[in-house]
């Protein structure tokens, strides 16, 4: 065979010599030879451009890691602690895991939930002291069926009511006060009576249907307050006995801040005692899919609140002599102007945010790459912190604009009053904005933000503002002696509802390490042992009880063990709803979080 034929042999893809390449005369046995030279050549071939392709992907790799594979772009942050069990009451935890896992179990507890439900144990805005105002009554109601549901509870453990409807539960524990804080709370936002027909089951009804307990406080959250009660109730009927004291303490006005109840509770217990606690647990976050990994989110931080009178006066009249614009003219001026210049949202490495985001970029498998070694790098550069920042905060996207929600001090106006007659003019009118604080804020400089927004707008219309307790235009120069503004703006705080952001919860160190194991063992006891959740700190949007406990202990976490998809419609909406299994899990956690809790002396 030539040369020439044997650069042909090379250039054909079949596999095979065309029989126009080889001679007629060509014996067999050198046409089988040609074929193996062939084929022996093709795997030689093939052998050297795999072997160079693996010798290009190691440089590639090289000049450019893979965030997820190079340990650089893996933060050393967010370290997971084991999933943590009772040791010393271990056989005790695998009874009571089986008991849980019993149809019996689920059925009583949809019982113990769905009554919870049927007592309309509502809130209104404009309730009136304990006492005085007849609606706190249906709390008397509630307590009797908490007394008939839990028998034990109220045969064991002492129960002080505060402010006649704050429940205080101690199960004193075998050794000298050393205590664990769950707290939780048992009122309920009213149900809008015109969206009754619109619920698939009555809203009061607690019914179990579909594998669903119905009705208002089923997600919030008297789910909470009858799981704590559930674990005690069941811990109680199998002779367990704490070594550490534990207090449930149940508010019940949460929802208009806590003042009747938590914040009384708090008192009593700085009064009386303990006034010192291992951790306190109250309501928050809850378990999710995030980038291909379960996350269950801690709630360590908390904004601040702060509501804000605007209100506009001017002299009235008939309204067929009407002025440039009226004192509601001049409002919706004034909202126009606020909701134009939102706060804007940063992000910082002190923010929870900041710490949530480096534990997907540690252990969610299918966040961007890109993002991951961003968020990675934004640890020690500025200008990787603002790519990171701009990454997060896109707001034409629903998790861009949560993203943006936690980081910034929001507005909301959700109330607005002005005019009587429709033939007068309005004296008055005045909106009324909700602002929860960013954590890296404060009140103060709220108060001097909105202050300044409204100066130069009011003094260009020749307005007078009061801001805050403070005549902001009584040395501008437009006013002259015996001046009169066309109208009066005042800006003032409303309700006296000033709430500072909470103080930050330490992510490490024994409370954290205990509550973190606990979430992960309640998980896979409920999932199984190859399901894996990832615990990490987030920061709640709304507010909680803690506020009134402030001081109490370093370790306060908000936390509700339920996963989102257990929840149907959300809360404080139509058709709320909850698991029974998710309901029944929430159980599991409270009842291993109370016998870690008890052997855990580094606490």
């Amino acid at each position: 065979m030539d040369k020439q034929q044997s650069i042909s042999l090379l250039a054909h893809p079949q596999g095979k010599v065309p029989a126009s390449d080889l001679s007629p005369s060509t014996p067999s046995f050198v046409t089988s030879a040609v074929h193996r030279i062939y084929t022996d050549s093709k795997l030689r071939l093939v052998l050297f451009v795999v072997l160079l392709s693996v010798a290009c992907l190691n440089i590639f790799d090289k000049v450019f890691p893979s965030p997820w594979k190079d340990d650089r772009y893996v933060p050393a942050t967010c370290v997971q602690v084991d999933p943590l069990r009772p040791f010393v009451n271990g056989d005790l935890a695998s009874h009571l895991k089986s008991i849980y896992e019993k149809p019996d179990f689920s059925s009583r507890a949809a019982d113990w939930l769905g009554g919870a439900v049927r007592i309309p144990t509502e809130l209104f805005d404009d309730n009136g002291p304990v006492g005085e105002d007849p609606r706190w009554d249906v709390f008397g109601k509630f307590h009797d069926y908490l007394r008939g549901a839990f028998p034990k509870v109220h045969e064991e453990l002492t129960l002080i009511k505060v402010n006649t409807y704050g429940l205080l539960y101690t199960w004193t524990g075998l050794l000298p006060y050393d205590s664990l804080t769950p707290v939780k709370l048992i009122d309920v936002v009213p149900v809008e009576p015109r969206t009754y027909s619109q619920w698939e089951e009555p809203p009061f009804s607690g019914v179990l249907k579909d594998g669903w307990i119905w009705g208002r406080g089923s997600c919030d959250d008297k789910r909470g307050l009858i799981g704590n009660l559930a674990s005690v109730e069941t811990l109680l009927e199998a002779d367990f006995r704490p070594r550490r004291t534990i207090i449930l303490a149940f508010g019940f006005d949460e929802e208009s801040g806590g003042n009747e109840g938590a914040r009384k509770l708090g008192t009593y217990l700085r009064e009386n005692g303990p006034n010192e606690f291992a951790l306190i647990l109250d309501e928050g976050g809850t378990y999710s899919h995030e980038y291909g990994q379960m996350f269950a989110g801690v709630s360590t931080s908390e904004k601040g609140y702060f509501d804000v009178e605007v209100k506009v006066a001017a002299p009235g009249g008939h309204s067929s002599v009407p002025p440039a614009h009226t004192t509601i003219g001049f409002l919706s001026q004034l909202i126009g102007q606020l909701e134009s210049t939102p706060h804007p949202p940063h992000l910082t490495r002190s923010s929870t945010v900041f710490e949530l985001y480096q534990c997907y970029a540690a252990h969610a498998p299918d966040l961007p790459e890109t993002l991951r070694r961003t968020i990675v790098e934004a640890g020690e550069s500025d200008e990787a912190l603002k790519r990171m920042e701009f990454a997060l905060i896109n707001e034409d996207t629903p998790r861009g604009r949560m993203i943006a929600a936690m980081l910034r001090t929001t507005q909301a106006v959700d109330i607005i009053s002005g005019g009587v007659k429709i033939n007068a003019l309005p004296e008055e009118a005045y909106a009324i904005i909700n602002h929860r604080v960013s954590t890296d804020s404060s009140i103060g400089e709220l108060k001097h933000k909105i202050t300044s927004l409204f100066t130069q707008f009011t003094a260009d219309r020749k307005l007078g503002l009061t801001a805050f307790g403070k005549n902001v235009h009584q040395s501008l120069t437009w006013k002259s002696p015996g001046f009169t503004p066309i109208a009066n703006v005042t800006i003032s705080e409303a309700f006296g509802s000033a709430l500072e952001p909470a103080p930050v919860t330490p992510t490490t160190g024994a409370a954290w390490r205990l509550l973190g194991g606990t979430i992960r063992s309640a998980y896979q006891d409920s999932e199984g042992d190859e399901k894996q959740v990832i615990v990490t700190p987030t920061t709640v949007r709304g507010n909680t009880d803690t506020r009134w406990y402030w001081g109490l202990s370093p370790n306060i976490f908000r936390y509700s063990h339920i996963g989102a998809h257990h929840s149907r419609n959300g809360a404080h909406t139509v058709n709320e709803a909850v698991k029974l299994e998710g309901f029944v899990n929430c159980i599991k956690f409270y009842t291993t979080l109370i016998m870690n809790a008890d052997e855990a002396d580094s606490l």
